[in-house]
């Protein structure tokens, strides 16, 4: 359970270790009497489950059974040393061990930027684990000809925060844990004044940028449960799904691409991240929603992700 020293965020769900796929994951639940319900949130990078603690109370009070994992190598979940255990395999595998525990044959998935990566994975892998799909500002990734970081080496050059990872491994993994609070309390901004692109590898000179830019995301309390859970597990678990996007493009080779659950899909309008051109190409039965936010859209518009999630689930279940 809690600590007394572990910052928490006011009315989230205290955690408890849940065995599955040969790891324990740090789990928040709440709404367990609405038991036969159930939706999974899937944080992204560099995040934690506490990032949709705006969707938590909105979704019981519709009726669910909310389930909130820590994904491997984030926050008091396991973290395993090998590389390979954070492919697209062992996430999904994750998420399967997870229904199984709660005697669940299937659930929606909702996730946020990797955590979204993760729930398209589910979607084609475990297709009959997966009853309809949320997802936040990463679409769908087509699998092309060539393996992703190969591509993003060639098209984005070695400096691109998913190259760099992948080729100087453990070279930002060492700046960001040395610099944890600065890095998290740079990177979770919003309204940012527009800049230039600027050479260099963007997390590492975030991490290490006296200023930050922008509002923050989070109140002090909220980002101080980030940084603890970071400040203790350090970043290369959660780097590590990174470092595999190569594998995982090899492991997907053999797989039915098409996403057949009805998908909502949530972009913020001002995202960096690019938005899908044929999205419905591989998610057929998809509706796309547009805030007007950046890249932390569950908790930049909280009521407005709540209202798009809450509507569509509403009329899927109609």
């Amino acid at each position: 359970m809690t600590s007394p020293t572990s910052p928490t965020v006011h009315h989230f769900p205290a955690p408890t270790l849940v065995a599955v796929n040969g790891v324990e994951l740090e789990v928040f639940e709440a709404g367990r009497h609405h038991a036969g319900r159930p939706i999974v949130l899937c944080h992204g990078w560099p995040e934690h489950a506490s990032s949709w603690r705006h969707q938590v109370p909105a979704l019981v009070a519709a009726g669910y059974h909310v389930i909130v994992p820590n994904q491997r190598g984030y926050g008091r979940s396991s973290r395993p040393t090998e590389v390979t255990d954070y492919d697209i395999e062992h996430l999904t595998g994750d998420l399967v061990a997870l229904l199984d525990h709660y005697g669940y044959d299937d659930a929606t998935f909702v996730g946020h930027d990797w955590g979204a990566m993760v729930v398209w994975g589910l979607a084609v892998l475990h297709p009959h684990r997966v009853n309809r799909v949320v997802n936040l500002s990463l679409p769908y990734q087509e699998r092309g000809e060539v393996p992703w970081i190969e591509l993003m080496e060639a098209v984005l050059g070695d400096d691109f925060y998913f190259v760099h990872f992948n080729r100087q491994p453990g070279v930002a993994d060492a700046v960001l844990d040395e610099n944890a609070s600065r890095f998290l309390r740079n990177l979770y901004r919003k309204d940012e004044p527009p800049a230039e692109p600027a050479p260099g590898m963007v997390m590492i000179d975030l991490a290490r940028a006296g200023t930050p830019r922008g509002e923050p995301v989070m109140s002090d309390d909220e980002l101080a449960v980030v940084v603890s859970a970071f400040e203790s597990s350090g970043f290369t678990g959660s780097i590590n799904w990174y470092r595999n996007l190569d594998r995982n493009w090899h492991l997907l080779a053999d797989v039915d691409p098409v996403v057949h659950q009805p998908t909502l899909m949530i972009y913020g309008a001002r995202d960096t991240v690019a938005r899908s051109q044929n999205l419905a190409a591989f998610v057929p039965d998809v509706e796309e929603v547009t805030l007007d936010c950046g890249h932390w859209i569950q908790q930049e518009k909280p009521e407005e992700t709540n209202q798009a999630i809450l509507e569509w689930l509403r009329r899927r279940d109609g």
